[in-house]
């Protein structure tokens, strides 16, 4: 086994260690200026909504943000903008696209909401070649199996697209998430690419037998198996001959910046699960690089 980064600075040598380029880290957020700021404000007032304080690691301007991915060496990320009502996907999509433009590491991403709009601009994002759909079931308040995005589910099922959803209840439990809508939607749609944030937490065990059902349901490892998570939401050890069985299917995934404590500190719970180099060897690198097509 590899030794765990101890710091932000130990994680190039824990990459080359384990004969890798860099990292893919499918769970990074850049958001236009003042939605970014508006998300900060919330986790400073984490303790209200959550019950534990929530100090945002890196709340840095956008140049020094984008700095740290690379003397971390997070080789490919995407944005993942999210909306949390009617009328603003569309404009998160123009600012997403411009920013990708202008960052060759960055995958460019898109994301939509139940509105009569959503196949149109969901098409247009395609049409300019997004890699990357985000939704957030909690803070857009929505059923995924809203017939509205009937249409957008069908597409991307059909251009096989990959779609980063945060579903599970956890932090915080929404009127939509847990596992059953997604069953709902994937009896609908079985070859839809999803990646399901957070390991789906705390319904890791109903998330983990998605991954295993459908051929196209992946796992991201967002916060999984921190410290800070585990005092929160822990996943039983008991399953982690699963998810060393699901190797190919599960994605490094940070949600750098807004997280509370050090980037390294994902990939040290990641290592700590004692899956062994070849399990980190694909969640750090191989799996994301074949989703998104990264070249080594």
């Amino acid at each position: 086994m590899t030794t765990p980064p101890v710091d932000d600075d130990d994680v190039p040598r824990f990459w080359r260690e384990l004969g890798l380029p860099g990292l893919v880290d499918v769970h990074v957020h850049f958001l236009p200026e003042r939605v970014q700021a508006k998300v900060w404000a919330y986790f400073a007032a984490a303790e209200t909504h959550y019950g534990a304080a929530w100090p945002v690691q890196y709340p840095l301007p956008e140049d020094e943000r984008l700095a740290v991915l690379e003397r971390l060496g997070v080789r490919a990320f995407p944005t993942l903008p999210y909306p949390h009502r009617a009328g603003m996907a569309a404009w998160l999509n123009d600012w997403s696209a411009g920013f990708a433009a202008a960052h060759p590491q960055v995958l460019p991403s898109a994301t939509f909401f139940p509105e009569p709009e959503a196949p149109h601009y969901v098409a247009e994002a395609l049409d300019r070649g997004v890699r990357v759909f985000k939704v957030h079931v909690q803070v857009g308040a929505f059923d995924p199996r809203d017939r509205l995005l009937e249409p957008v589910w069908a597409r991307l099922e059909e251009t096989g697209t990959p779609v980063v959803i945060h579903c599970g209840s956890g932090p915080l439990r929404g009127e939509h998430t847990g596992p059953e809508p997604m069953i709902g939607l994937l009896e609908r749609h079985p070859r839809l690419q999803l990646v399901i944030a957070h390991l789906g937490m705390p319904e890791y065990r109903a998330f983990l037998d998605l991954a295993e059902r459908y051929e196209r349901v992946h796992l991201d490892t967002t916060m999984f198996a921190t410290d800070f998570t585990e005092r929160l939401m822990p996943f039983d050890p008991a399953d982690r001959p699963r998810l060393a069985a699901l190797r190919e299917k599960v994605l490094l995934g940070s949600d750098f910046p807004s997280i509370p404590y050090p980037y390294a500190e994902q990939l040290a719970a990641l290592a700590r699960l004692d899956l062994g180099d070849d399990w980190l060897r694909s969640v750090l690198w191989a799996n994301g690089a074949r989703l998104f097509g990264v070249a080594g």
